[in-house]
């Protein structure tokens, strides 16, 4: 490969990346359906540049929120390595999955928007996710430190229940609900 093809491929990739960042960042403080022309400006690229690399939004919200729930995924096994017990991985794993829940505004309707871009959103989180927390759970359930009847789906499903937000409530609140779910679940 040219010299010149290797450093155009590596600069669309940093600018990929600067833009997935920018909409991360613009998600969290507007919603999904965040003005296209203020993510470009977060990015510092102009709003062909977004276009050029992602043609719809549904394009866009889904590569921001692949590459999160990929993020999320692979936080679980090195949770696991890292930290003093199974639970404890599972403690600081679901904190994360609580920060990836709780910063998805308007996510769900934009799920439920009927946009055929967005429907493998669901299926991708389920797929990705329910595997990583099934590990933790495994992980918990071999040491003897979390209730054997506990399954990564319907853990997931009562973490994101607890962390829909709104005037009265939010991610400090989700966050010790969350926690005390987990005590819960404890042997």
């Amino acid at each position: 490969m040219p010299e010149g093809t290797g450093v155009r491929r590596a600069q669309a990739q940093r600018t990929r990346s600067g833009v997935l960042a920018a909409a991360s960042a613009a998600f969290v403080d507007q919603g999904v359906q965040a003005p296209i022309r203020d993510i470009a400006e977060r990015a510092g690229v102009g709003v062909g540049t977004i276009y050029r690399h992602f043609p719809t939004r549904a394009d866009l919200v889904t590569a921001v929120y692949r590459h999160q729930i990929d993020t999320c995924a692979a936080l679980a096994p090195r949770l696991l390595e890292e930290s003093a017990s199974a639970f404890t991985a599972l403690s600081q794993w679901s904190d994360a999955f609580v920060d990836f829940l709780v910063t998805k505004h308007g996510l769900g309707a934009a799920l439920g928007s009927g946009d055929p871009g967005l429907e493998n959103l669901h299926t991708l989180m389920l797929d990705t996710l329910v595997p990583a927390c099934a590990t933790l759970l495994d992980a918990c359930v071999a040491a003897d430190e979390v209730d054997p009847e506990i399954t990564a789906y319907t853990l997931m499903r009562a973490i994101g229940n607890l962390c829909i937000t709104g005037p009265d409530y939010d991610r400090a609140d989700a966050g010790r609900m969350v926690a005390l779910l987990l005590a819960g679940c404890r042997r």
